[in-house]
């Protein structure tokens, strides 16, 4: 037993120094607008006229010369410039793969809805169509209407040419 009072055998419990809670959501989002920026023509300019006003600092009429000729300390926020823009941008880039994904998936499912609509629909169409056509339209009702009036003309006639008394039925 350690002076402690805990067995050496067993592990200690883990202490975590330094423990951050980020909402993934959060920094997604700043990492997003920060890789919006980093691609737009006004971020060029004012990264341009930074290094312009450094160059002329260290070399041209003030010659403070913090950072001489070879420029160690520009390239260095350069590349410490990099170092983060490369990992925002991919974040940015998966966040927005991931939407796409959830938009692709609601399409897909939009589609099969309306695909399955559509189907429905062709069958009652259909199902009307069939259910149309065996009911009586007025112009087939007047032409049966016609056919038997000619006919019970015709007997009528046949009838009273024989001199026999017309049958009411």
């Amino acid at each position: 037993m350690s002076p402690s009072g805990r067995h050496l055998d067993t592990p200690s419990p883990r202490r975590s120094r330094f423990n951050v809670n980020l909402d993934s959501d959060v920094v997604g989002v700043y990492s997003e607008r920060i890789a919006r920026f980093l691609g737009t023509g006004r971020y060029l300019l004012i990264q341009t006229v930074i290094v312009v006003i450094w160059v002329l600092l260290n070399v041209g009429l003030f010659a403070f010369e913090w950072d001489p000729y070879p420029f160690i300390l520009l390239n260095l926020a350069f590349s410490t410039q990099a170092a983060y823009a490369a990992p925002l941008i991919l974040l940015a880039q998966n966040r927005q793969e991931n939407r796409d994904r959830v938009s692709l998936e609601e399409d897909r499912a939009r589609a099969a809805q309306t695909k399955d609509d559509t189907e429905f629909l062709a069958r009652e169409l259909a199902a009307v169509r069939l259910a149309v056509g065996d009911t009586v339209t007025r112009d087939y009702l007047r032409r049966e209407l016609d056919d038997l009036v000619d006919e019970l003309v015709e007997r009528i006639s046949a009838r009273a040419g024989k001199g026999e008394e017309p049958d009411p039925t």
